[in-house]
């Protein structure tokens, strides 16, 4: 997939097709049933999408069960039981409207992800297993992927029993083997439209309108700011002011002015007037904010193909205690180190992520 997705479109397509579909089913029932999520939408995969949230969640209910030291959960009795609970439980399914949206936005966004870049969509996968091997999760997995199922077996029969470093190198060899073979993306997608039309040319713009959208933005430069922006400076520096004299000229050096630096405050300054963006709302750590293909993004062009060394600068960062400081270890740390390019797409959606994470504090 060379088309690089709209996040932004993406997201809000996502969120306008769940209002629309539970604002006509919720109109007249409080809760949603199993059954009623296999017929929702006129696009079986969506449907699908959510059952397995579903079950996902009852799995991370059933590991934290399995925690408890008393209870042998592998003898087979337990395990039979299990599964007729499960079985049982399945046909129990009752969520209201405030629990359903939000999973339902997820299932839209994975849905088309799943059919626009399966690479993407197979890594986010990957990684949930991580660090055991994704075999078990692939295959519990593999009833509610409808797409590309040929490329899912391909991958499951290369990796084996392999890690998460080795399924995501099978990976790229089974994309590459079958790419070719794999139904298009808009066949995959079309039932959507009787729901809400797809906007291909906002999901997916052109090379060409990317880099004048790009242009058309303030980049993260060097040149001196205005003056709006250096009181915004020193708005965020001056976190606890008990001088006279002002934070802002104390930090000004440490906050990494030299040439070829991210500027913290021109770049707080410009997402802070963006009126939409990428990802929006505060969250808890950069692990919990960062998007599938983000991920995916980031680890390979930013921290060379190492998921590990991305996971450790998601650590790093989120123990900083302000946006500040952590943009001076991004420029200590990781722009030279690792050759970042600061006026790059994928820098770009990097500090948004970080500026998510502080932009409360």
């Amino acid at each position: 997939m060379n088309d690089k997705i709209n996040l932004n479109y993406l997201e809000n397509y996502a969120q306008a097709f769940s209002d629309k579909v539970c604002s006509e089913y919720f109109i007249t029932k409080k809760y949603m049933s199993g059954q009623e999520i296999i017929q929702l939408t006129p696009n079986s995969q969506v449907n699908f999408m959510i059952i397995k949230t579903l079950f996902e969640k009852w799995q991370e209910e059933l590991e934290k069960l399995k925690s408890n030291p008393f209870f042998d959960y592998r003898d087979m009795a337990v395990a039979s039981a299990l599964k007729e609970f499960m079985d049982v439980l399945s046909r129990a399914i009752k969520v209201e409207r405030a629990h359903f949206e939000p999973m339902m936005e997820v299932a839209v966004i994975d849905a088309v992800l799943l059919a626009l870049d399966p690479m993407v969509y197979l890594w986010g996968e990957i990684e949930k297993a991580a660090p055991n091997s994704p075999a078990d999760h692939l295959k519990s997995s593999r009833k509610y992927i409808k797409w590309h199922g040929k490329l899912l077996a391909e991958l499951l029969e290369r990796g084996g029993q392999g890690d998460a470093d080795i399924y995501k190198n099978e990976l790229s060899k089974a994309y590459e083997k079958l790419q070719g073979e794999l139904a298009p993306a808009k066949e995959l997608l079309g039932t959507l439209d009787q729901v809400l039309p797809i906007n291909w040319d906002e999901l997916l713009p052109s090379a060409e309108e990317r880099e004048a959208d790009s242009e058309a933005e303030p980049k993260f430069s060097d040149e001196p700011i205005e003056e709006k922006e250096n009181k915004e400076k020193e708005r965020i520096v001056q976190e606890d002011e008990k001088e006279e004299v002002p934070v802002f000229e104390e930090e000004k050096v440490s906050m990494g002015a030299s040439e070829g630096n991210i500027d913290p405050a021109l770049a707080w300054a410009k997402f802070e007037s963006e009126q939409s963006g990428l990802l929006k709302g505060p969250i808890d750590s950069l692990e919990d904010g960062v998007a599938i293909n983000q991920r995916f993004m980031f680890t390979k062009k930013l921290f060379d193909g190492n998921p590990d060394l991305m996971g450790h600068a998601f650590k790093s960062i989120d123990q900083c205690d302000s946006f500040v400081e952590a943009i001076d270890l991004i420029n200590t740390r990781y722009l030279t180190e690792l050759s970042w390019d600061k006026n790059s797409e994928e820098v770009h959606e990097f500090l948004h992520l970080i500026y998510r994470k502080f932009d409360e504090k």
